[in-house]
């Protein structure tokens, strides 16, 4: 007998629940856009490199263009439509549009996920590339311009509205606790994956 090469998952997606079938090599991505009509994320490179797909899976930024969708089952995912409430932007969201932290908007969704991912990093005291003391003790670096760039480094802007992504990014920061990024509290303190 044959084995089955697709299942039948359920998504559960900006808090609603989401049940479909899928082929196991229907990535992340194609489920959102194609299978559910969530089309603010973007397809950009389909290879991982560019960021335009950028979504949030249980509080981490995950390129969903390489995430299988199977893999996604009973997690939480959220899209740049999920992170408004109501009429009233998200903070990153609202720093973005306020700084013009985009150019034709095609890259803006996954910056945007991306940056939220990010300051929940930072804010767990996860170190980048660009911080100097990377001592758990040392707490969470200062956020300067060039650790938000190292940390946005995932995400490409064709336009290159980067000056004003890295002032979006500070602007929310500076807005609230990191409560307020999207990540749940008790997957802050967790260790980030290789």
């Amino acid at each position: 007998m044959p084995l089955s090469t697709s299942s039948v998952i359920t998504l559960h997606i900006n808090g609603e629940r989401y049940t479909l079938p899928v082929d196991h090599r229907t990535t992340l991505l194609d489920a959102l856009r194609e299978r559910l009509g969530l089309t603010g994320t973007k397809k950009g490179c389909d290879q991982g490199q560019c960021g335009a797909c950028t979504v949030l899976v249980d509080g981490r930024r995950t390129v969903a263009c390489l995430q299988f969708a199977v893999a996604a089952e009973d997690r939480e995912i959220t899209t740049v439509e999920g992170l408004a409430d109501g009429d009233r932007l998200h903070p990153v969201q609202q720093a973005f549009l306020d700084l013009d932290g985009y150019q034709c908007g095609y890259c803006t969704p996954g910056q945007i996920c991306s940056a939220i991912g990010a300051l929940a990093e930072h804010a767990a005291g996860w170190p980048s590339a660009a911080t100097a003391d990377v001592r758990p003790a040392a707490g969470p670096p200062p956020l300067t311009p060039e650790e938000i760039r190292e940390r946005m480094s995932g995400n490409l802007c064709r336009c290159a509205a980067y000056p004003s992504i890295v002032e979006a990014v500070t602007r929310a920061a500076e807005s609230g606790p990191a409560s307020r990024t999207g990540a749940r509290p008790e997957e802050e303190a967790k260790e980030p994956v290789a």
